[in-house]
């Protein structure tokens, strides 16, 4: 018995240095993967959430300037609560069939009958990574289609 203590005196100490290096490697790298996939994921609902509140916002406009007004502010509201800065959103809208690819050229006119996709595209920016890397979006689009009897 005093042999195999004597032989275990000089591990002392080394379950310490075991588990910083296994929370270096291991831990550290998986708490910077579910930081960053969480990002992500926050991006593409405040892209669909802003997508949709801001074609609700259109559809039960009464004139154009008033619902691109109520668009944007939807916007606005749906990315804040995703905690998602608003300088990294754009807000576009698409002929039906088109795609948000096609996007930006058209404007909505609020006719009764009118079919449009509105599109909201969110940079997500990845903790800890410059901020020239801004390759990821989320497109969130949401398809509008006005009431064909409309008083007005």
């Amino acid at each position: 018995m005093r042999r195999l203590r004597a032989r275990l005196a000089g591990e002392g100490g080394s379950a310490i240095v075991e588990f910083v290096f296994i929370a270096l490697v291991v831990f550290l790298p998986l708490v910077y993967l579910v930081a960053g996939f969480s990002a992500v994921q926050r991006g593409v609902f405040a892209a669909t959430e802003a997508a949709r509140e801001a074609g609700r916002a259109l559809g039960t406009a009464p004139d154009a300037v008033t619902g691109l007004a109520r668009a944007e502010a939807a916007v606005a509201i749906a990315v804040e609560d995703q905690s998602v800065e608003a300088t990294d959103v754009v807000l576009a809208y698409a002929p039906v069939g088109a795609g948000c690819g096609a996007a930006g050229g058209y404007r909505p006119a609020l006719t009764p009958g009118e079919e449009f996709i509105v599109c909201v595209t969110v940079t997500v920016r990845v903790p800890l990574l410059p901020d020239f890397i801004d390759a990821n979006t989320a497109t969130g689009e949401f398809v509008v289609e006005r009431d064909r009897y409309v008083d007005g």
